[in-house]
């Protein structure tokens, strides 16, 4: 099983601590563990906590039962002002809702949010002839964020965001997630799966980076839907973002002081093998 010690930050006060993000993908959210969620409030002494939320089968669910056609191109789900609705009220009204409610059991005070609410999430159309209101981030209301975590308010954000226009739009939550550690200047940022991590021999690798995790794809060691999962964590990392990593939601995120999967790295630190 794989070990990331956890930084000195544990020391400081409440509000000096540093943040991690943690993205939920749609397809985890029926899956997520209760020993996952009881692992917040372990997380939450060492770390100020945001979640951020997919849910697309939430989503294709809802529009299937009101009959309304739905279509993706290029990954992304093409978004109508009638799919749009759909989307808001399956994100806002179900998914957040529930995660929020889990995290309530656990006697955590989580606040759920849109992106577009105070304009949390700026956002402008992608390309609005082929994926119709889908967005992408401009920029992010890290004041709220910081209000809410000081506050001891652990925020849920359910990946939709304002144009200045005032338009709402979707936005794919990787690339949300992503966002929100980049403005907040995040320590971490965790991706959420049905593994342990990336394996190898049935075994999770501690450590890698963006380099060994382009081999490991080309030679077939990951494949499949781990693929845009380990993507999408390599193109989060930055030069302020230098460690994300592949987490299981069906165990713990944290025990014994330490977090559990795999840690991909922008530079692999030294004496790290």
């Amino acid at each position: 099983m794989i070990m990331s010690k956890l930084t000195p930050a544990i020391e400081r006060e409440s509000d000096q601590k540093p943040v991690v993000v943690v993205k939920l993908g749609g397809s985890m959210l029926d899956r997520l563990s209760e020993e996952f969620y009881q692992s917040f409030t372990e997380l939450r002494e060492h770390y100020h906590c945001i979640i951020v939320h997919g849910g697309g089968p939430a989503i294709t669910l809802m529009l299937k039962r009101l009959n309304i056609e739905t279509e993706f191109y290029e990954g992304f789900r093409k978004t109508t002002k009638e799919t749009l609705e759909v989307v808001e009220m399956a994100l806002s009204g179900k998914v957040n809702a529930q995660i929020t409610a889990e995290l309530a059991r656990q006697s955590i005070r989580a606040i759920g949010l849109k992106g577009s609410d105070a304009r949390l999430l700026t956002a402008k159309f992608i390309d609005q002839e082929k994926w119709g209101y889908v967005g992408t981030i401009e920029h992010v209301e890290t004041d709220l964020l910081l209000r809410c975590l000081h506050a001891d308010y652990m925020p849920v954000i359910a990946p939709l965001g304002k144009t200045t226009g005032g338009q709402t739009v979707n936005i794919n939550a990787d690339l949300a997630a992503a966002a929100v550690a980049k403005s907040m200047n995040a320590e971490k940022l965790l991706f959420v799966t049905d593994v342990p991590g990336i394996l190898r021999g049935g075994k999770a690798i501690e450590d890698t980076t963006p380099e060994e995790v382009a081999s490991l794809i080309e030679t077939g060691l990951i494949y499949g839907g781990m693929i845009p999962k380990v993507n999408a964590a390599v193109e989060a990392l930055s030069d302020q973002l230098q460690e994300v990593m592949i987490v299981s939601g069906e165990q713990p995120l944290i025990k014994h002081n330490q977090l559990k999967g795999t840690r991909i790295q922008a530079r692999r630190k030294e004496g790290v093998k």
